[in-house]
Formats: structure tokens, C-alpha cells, sequence
């Protein structure tokens, strides 16, 4: 049968996923974690970081469109951005779509990620040369709590899974950091896990993000790859409804995943997750 790629699963009550390798691109350990990127007859090309799957090219765009996109959607005036984590570079190419933006800070602890990404998974770093795009190679949560320039009007936290290099952008601190360095009108998405097989991390990431953001609502997206399918974002923001589309980008018919109706709909959440999110 050839040899397959087990996913050295993160959840305790879930069988492993794999994926048959047609053809391995890429296997190196750097610094801090060990990349692995290889081919799929269906998946396209798939990365894997420390055994668990990161994302697959056949539906990478569900991912990478709504952790940018509902942002836009809800403040159309978006122009300072940093992004923490994102080395495979998905999420800077959606940024690179909004001709609004003038600066995007880009804060990945792991250059050889980004170095692998742009060798062998062109198809999503093709932001990573835009003008506006400033890469740093450095730790995100010491990036955050030195930082004294002019305020951000967004931040992404495209992170691994609360563990490893990942751990620290999780912590109340963090999001505490995050907050004092947005603007008034400040916005904070991050990937927030998922409600099935992780569901501590899910209310944990609540718990704090709901003491320190004003407004602060999870939404949703539904990527085959992933556990079971579904996945949630976290929204926080100072000021505004995030449920609320002010304005549509302009290229969403270029888009695969995200629209207007998505955008509404994503925040309507199933009563196992309000539960969840209660306490209940």
C-alpha cells in the first residue's frame, strides 16, 4: 500500500487521521519543531508540523479566507495589521488581497517554515513578497510585549494548537498584550480549536478573551481536513458588532469559501457550543 502519514493525534478520544504519500517534497527538524511536506492524489500537498496536519491544498482557502476576511467585512477601514505565527504564508496572501491595507507586520518564530512554504507550497506564499509585508523572525509573545510603535487596527493569531511553540499564545498575558497595543477600534482573530475533541481549550480561550475584549463572539468554518470537520475562530474587538457585514470585499467572487451570507451565518453557533461556552 506504499507509506502513509499517521496524524499523532492531539485529542485524547480521537483515532488518528492519515493520508497515503504519494511523493515526500520535504522532511527536515528545524530549531523548534519538524516539517513535513509531501504529496496526496487527493489532498494535493499536505504539511504536517510535529505529526499533526497543518493544512492540505485542496481546502486550505476555507481556513486561510475566514481567519482574514470577516474582519474586513465588519471594519472595511483596516490598515495597520500584524500577524503572529501564518509561516506557511495562507493568511498573508488573503491580507495582500485588501488594497486598503499599508502594513502588515509578520511575526513567525520558525524561518524554515516560511523558507519550505515558499519552496514547495507556492500556490500560498505568493503575498510573502508584497511590498507592504514586513517578515520578522522572532518569538510573537515577546514581539507584542516590547512593542511601542503606532497601534494595530488588527491582529491575527495564526497559531499551531496550544502546545509546543504555540503554548504562549494562548496565555491571558498574551491577549492582555494584544489589547493594549490595538487601536480604539482594534480587532483580534484568532484560530480557536475545536469545540468536539478539545473542548477545554475552546472554553479556556473564552474564560480569558471575554475578561479583557469588550465584545468578544466565536464563529465557525467547516474544513474536511480537520478533526471532525469543524473548527472555530475567535473574534475580539474594543468597539462593534463582528456578526454585522458593513461591507463586502470587493473581490469576494474571486473568494472559494467566504461571502456575505457565510459571514452571518458563521456566527450562528449550534446549541452543543452555547452550552459549552455557558458552562452547561
Amino acid at each position: 500500500m506504499g507509506e502513509w502519514f499517521t496524524e499523532a493525534s492531539t485529542y485524547r478520544h480521537q483515532a488518528s487521521l492519515s493520508f497515503k504519500i504519494d511523493n515526500v517534497l520535504c522532511r527536515e527538524k528545524s530549531s523548534f519543531q519538524e516539517i513535513l511536506i509531501f504529496e496526496n492524489a487527493f489532498f494535493g500537498r499536505v504539511m504536517a508540523i510535529d505529526g499533526v496536519t497543518m493544512l492540505t491544498t485542496r481546502d486550505e482557502f476555507v481556513y486561510h479566507e475566514m481567519i482574514v476576511h470577516p474582519a474586513f467585512s465588519v471594519c472595511p477601514g483596516i490598515q495597520r495589521v500584524l500577524v503572529i505565527g501564518a509561516g506557511d504564508g495562507g493568511t498573508i496572501r488573503e491580507l495582500t488581497r485588501h488594497p486598503g491595507v499599508k502594513t502588515i507586520d509578520w511575526v513567525e518564530i520558525d524561518g524554515k517554515v516560511v523558507e519550505l512554504s515558499q519552496l514547495y507550497l507556492p500556490s500560498l506564499t505568493i503575498g510573502n513578497h508584497d511590498p507592504r509585508v514586513n517578515l520578522m523572525l522572532r518569538d510573537g509573545v515577546s514581539y507584542i510585549e516590547e512593542y511601542s510603535g503606532e497601534p494595530y487596527d488588527l491582529i491575527i493569531v495564526d497559531s499551531t494548537d496550544p502546545v509546543g511553540p504555540g503554548e504562549g499564545l494562548f496565555g491571558t498575558h498574551f491577549y492582555r498584550s494584544c489589547f493594549d497595543i490595538l487601536g480604539e477600534e482594534g480587532i483580534i482573530v484568532n484560530q480557536a480549536e475545536n469545540p468536539h475533541y478539545s473542548p477545554e481549550w475552546v472554553t479556556g480561550i473564552n474564560q480569558k478573551m471575554q475578561k479583557i475584549f469588550p465584545v468578544f463572539s466565536f464563529y465557525q468554518a467547516f474544513i474536511p481536513t480537520y478533526p471532525s470537520g469543524h473548527w472555530l475562530f475567535g473574534f475580539g474587538a474594543k468597539k462593534g458588532h463582528p456578526e454585522t457585514v458593513t461591507k463586502e470585499p470587493s473581490f469576494v467572487s474571486d473568494l472559494k469559501y467566504y461571502n456575505a451570507e457565510i459571514h452571518k451565518a458563521a456566527f450562528a453557533l449550534p446549541n452543543f457550543v452555547k452550552d459549552l461556552l455557558k458552562g452547561e
